[in-house]
């Protein structure tokens, strides 16, 4: 529910900003890592949307994959499977140690409005 109120409030400032009266869509991309659930978030904003110029409004949700570098190595990958907290590297098969690049943004990428 934070997450949406907190999308909603950017969103309003962007559309004042504008002088836009109506939300048409809004993507939001967001990292594997940030233990974010589409589902809920789908649900809290078309629910805070309700009865304001939002509400109507395409909520697209984008994830990001995680991807590292080897601490071992440095080689650059994306893990495989759906357990984060042990990612072999292709490589060299070092466990541990890696360095995150991407899968823990948070952010609005995209809004249209009229």
């Amino acid at each position: 529910m934070a997450i949406a109120a907190s999308l909603i409030d950017i969103v309003k400032e962007e559309m004042a900003k504008h002088n836009a009266s109506k939300l048409l869509m809004v993507r939001v991309c967001y990292g594997k890592l940030t233990n974010l659930v589409p589902e809920a978030l789908s649900f809290a904003f078309e629910v805070q949307t309700q009865q304001s110029p939002l509400e109507g409004a395409e909520l697209e949700l984008k994830e990001i994959p995680v991807t590292v570098t080897c601490g071992e190595c440095s080689t650059e990958f994306t893990p495989e499977g759906t357990d984060l907290f042990c990612m072999p590297c292709p490589s060299c098969e070092n466990l541990f140690g890696h360095t995150v690049l991407t899968g823990k943004e948070l952010y609005l990428d995209h809004l249209e409005a009229e």
